[in-house]
């Protein structure tokens, strides 16, 4: 048994567009006209998830899918500097910025560390091998790092050196207790 597994993370909103931490908002239009060019040319997947924000469900629905709701792949909770401009959060509070940069571990905002998001993610990655066939999941840019992580068995140092942009796939497999890492690139028409 193979389980497949497609993560696409989100269009671009003016919060990626402004290096803000994310606030539940929609995708810019010009994500929307790239996704519905894609309506119907990705492979068929047997379940289609999304993260329950905005941004995840917009860009679910461009792309042709109703999509069920899945709270794990929810954004990292990014306490008080949701909205905030990371600039701004890194000249108020440079202290705290530096530990939630450095320290896996670290709420210096309030809300979820990294290393939650990760076990989070490791969870719902565990459950995702018991599938067999192809799943697709839309989610936001930190939950794909956070899965890749884990399906690649690394450290959370690893998490900052993954770049996800808006409109990413990440193509996993997973086999023999294992996940691989098939692709990560931008997010096209497959053949």
């Amino acid at each position: 048994m193979t389980a497949r597994l497609d993560l696409v993370a989100h269009g671009a909103s003016t919060a990626t567009r402004a290096a803000r931490f994310p606030d539940d908002e929609a995708i810019e239009a010009s994500s929307v006209v790239a996704l519905e060019a894609l309506s119907g040319r990705l492979r068929p997947y047997g379940l289609v998830l999304t993260a329950p924000g905005r941004a995840a469900r917009e860009t679910a629905a461009a792309l042709g899918f109703d999509a069920d709701v899945e709270t794990a792949l929810r954004d990292c909770d990014y306490g008080r500097w949701c909205g905030l401009a990371l600039a701004d959060v890194a000249a108020r509070e440079p202290d705290g910025f530096a530990a939630w940069l450095n320290d896996p571990a670290a709420t210096p905002h309030g809300g979820e560390s990294l290393t939650d998001l990760m076990k989070r993610a490791d969870a719902w990655l565990g459950e995702a091998r018991s599938r067999d066939g192809a799943t697709l999941a839309v989610t936001h840019s930190s939950v794909i790092r956070a899965v890749i992580v884990s399906a690649l068995g690394a450290g959370p140092s690893v998490f900052w050196r993954i770049d996800v942009a808006p409109l990413s796939l990440a193509r996993l497999n997973g086999r023999e207790g294992r996940w691989n890492l098939e692709a990560l690139g931008p997010l096209k028409a497959q053949p």
